[in-house]
């Protein structure tokens, strides 16, 4: 096995794909510490895939419970997050972030600081009155009191920002809408780091449930900068050990990497935005010579893993009692591999608790933006 091969082969078990599996959705989330959650059904199923939590309706408890959050946080974007790790990482990467949105601030007139103020103590007084809301909800009250910040792009941005300052985080789902609540209600008081304590941990933490990565792949997720990066690998060198790949250090933590197990699945239908292929821009799964579509992302096809290699895409309908899943596979996978790949689409019809009704389309799909 090559050294590429054994880092891909680590990180799946590193990240609990082919290891073990976690007691539950929020241990996944402790592993991981963000996990990238825009698309928040299908991150549902990425913990899952890492946990004993068996069904959406299981995974969504959890979160509705307060056991882990979504917010955004590392970048202005939304990920999962446990409750104790909330404000120490937001202290430690946020002002970076914020400080990257000035522009966006004035597109949208929110760089007059006593409007953006003025908008921030409206969401806080709203989810005093009321323990969470919709955005929607937020929309209408600011509406009904006259505030000059409007209900679409404004609001979304003010949003942000109160997540970013850690004002408010998610509270329990509405039906299938997400809705807001103050940080200060839903989570308790947390021990604060300095900064160079935070960096440290932050950097441990990743390498130890993402490992083997790069520095580029750590700060593509953290947002923070490779000097700050390479000043916490030193302070931990004697704890990670490193595989270079085409000269590139990729660290991991030797103490924290779980052995394959004998039942790991061959075949994975991987999530859109899934951890284990998100944070990897350079080492990554390999694409079979005649995939179907390889040159570029799409944010609604994800990919399909056989045997570490990038084989095919995938993407799901789910409507009433059957979740259709559409499978576009290189003409090269045995007919052994495809019934591993259906496999993997059982686990999803399971997860969601539906019927499965699984077809294998033939030449690529037709992609978003085209």
């Amino acid at each position: 096995m090559d050294t590429s091969a054994r880092v891909i082969a680590r990180r799946l078990a590193t990240q609990r794909l082919s290891s073990a599996p976690l007691p539950t959705a929020t241990d996944a989330v402790r592993l991981l510490t963000c996990v990238q959650s825009q698309e928040r059904d299908h991150a549902f199923f990425s913990l899952a895939m890492r946990a004993t939590t068996p069904t959406y309706a299981a995974v969504r408890a959890e979160h509705d419970s307060g056991a882990f959050l979504r917010t955004h946080i590392l970048r202005p974007t939304w990920h999962f997050v446990a409750p104790e790790d909330l404000q120490w990482i937001l202290d430690l990467t946020s002002p970076r972030v914020l400080s990257g949105m000035a522009g966006r601030h004035r597109q949208l007139g929110l760089d007059d600081v006593r409007r953006l103020d003025d908008g921030l103590e409206l969401i806080r007084g709203l989810l005093q009155d009321k323990p969470s809301r919709t955005r929607s909800e937020l929309g209408a009250a600011f509406g009904e009191r006259g505030s000059p910040i409007t209900p679409g792009e404004q609001l979304g941005h003010l949003l942000l920002v109160a997540e970013l300052r850690g004002l408010v985080c998610s509270g329990p789902m509405d039906g299938v809408h997400h809705t807001y609540a103050l940080v200060d209600e839903v989570v308790p008081p947390t021990p604060r780091r300095d900064r160079d304590e935070a960096l440290v941990e932050l950097v441990r933490r990743f390498f130890c449930g993402h490992g083997p990565a790069s520095v580029k792949d750590f700060t593509r997720w953290s947002s923070l900068t490779a000097a700050e990066t390479r000043q916490a690998l030193a302070e931990l060198d004697d704890e990670l050990e490193q595989l270079v790949v085409d000269g590139i250090p990729h660290w991991f933590d030797p103490a924290r990497a779980p052995r394959r197990r004998r039942d790991a699945p061959a075949a994975y239908l991987l999530p859109v935005y899934d951890e284990v292929v998100l944070t990897y821009p350079q080492v990554t799964f390999p694409a079979a010579p005649d995939h179907p579509y390889a040159e570029r992302p799409d944010p609604f096809w994800a990919r399909v893993i056989l045997d570490g290699v990038n084989v095919g895409l995938w993407k799901r309908t789910v409507s009433g009692t059957v979740v259709d899943v559409d499978v576009r596979l290189a003409p090269s996978v045995t007919s052994t591999g495809r019934e591993q790949v259906r496999r993997a689409a059982q686990c999803l019809a399971r997860f969601l608790e539906r019927e499965l009704s699984y077809v294998e389309n033939e030449g690529r799909p037709h992609l978003w933006r085209g």
